[in-house]
């Protein structure tokens, strides 16, 4: 494993989108028996795409590849999030738990857009003919230097 790389368990990240995974795993467990391969099988699959998407997505070596991961993932987020207000409209789930889902998956996209703007940066950073690199001579912060 690539030393410049954490390990995604260790991501802040990928454990949200874990406890998402779990608070999923919870409501559905009541749904009616007949939505076992309807609803609740598709909220469980996008939820486990979340942290998956994650964790595959941060041991890929460069950072375009990286950056498809993570936007799939925040894909699965908005594709639960459309299913989590299917579920309450369908009187699947209590408004409580809808709020604490709804909570869990604000939190963990917040997580994930950060964690998104990180790995951009970094690109900026590592791509020297990138404008806004700072090392870039034709970087407007660096035009009025002298070298």
């Amino acid at each position: 494993m690539d030393k410049n790389y954490s390990n995604y368990r260790d991501l802040i990240v990928w454990k949200e989108a874990k406890n998402l995974v779990s608070n999923i795993y919870m409501i559905t467990k009541f749904f009616p028996k007949e939505e076992l391969y309807g609803l609740t099988s598709q909220m469980k699959r996008a939820a486990i795409s979340i942290a998956s998407n994650i964790a595959e997505g941060n041991q890929r070596r460069t950072v375009p590849d990286r950056l498809r991961f993570f936007n799939i993932a925040q894909g699965s987020l908005i594709e639960l999030d459309s299913q989590i207000e299917l579920a309450l409209s369908l009187n699947f789930i209590s408004m409580e738990n809808y709020k604490i889902s709804l909570e869990r998956m604000n939190k963990t996209g917040f997580l994930l857009t950060q964690f998104i703007k990180s790995e951009i940066n970094r690109k900026n950073l590592t791509n020297p003919t990138n404008p806004t690199n700072p090392t870039n001579p034709t970087n407007p912060t660096n035009l009025n230097k002298k070298t």
